[in-house]
């Protein structure tokens, strides 16, 4: 059985997708932005404010369901510049503490001309 996952504390999403996803035991996140639930803006101009952003976002959908951080199992991260991988490194470091499994790859460009956006699956 699959259960919608949605809470007001993150970006509602901004297409034809959920906030996440539990089935089975596992919780698969879309990918969040840096973007602000209250203001509807991205929050911050450089990677590690809006990486920040991003991961209060996550925070958010992985309380809604249940979890934390410590449930990660996989992330998937995105970046606009690859350059920015260490400072973005560094602030995801301090969220991830139980060291999930992870991709991060550059991309062209991200939603809303975003720097980041991460995706985590997590186990219920």
């Amino acid at each position: 059985m699959m259960k919608k996952i949605s809470t007001d504390k993150a970006p509602s999403a901004i297409g034809p997708y959920s906030q996440a996803i539990l089935c089975g035991g596992m919780l698969y996140t879309s990918g969040q932005i840096g973007i602000n639930p209250e203001s509807g803006n991205i929050e911050g101009k450089d990677i590690t404010e809006q990486t920040e952003q991003v991961m209060k976002n996550l925070e958010a959908v992985l309380k809604e369901a249940g979890a934390g951080f410590e449930n990660a199992v996989k992330t998937t991260c995105f970046l606009a510049d690859i350059n920015d991988f260490a400072a973005f490194n560094e602030v995801y470091g301090r969220y991830f503490t139980s060291k999930p499994a992870r991709s991060c790859v550059a991309v062209k460009s991200l939603p809303k001309n975003a720097l980041v956006e991460v995706e985590v699956i997590a186990a219920l």
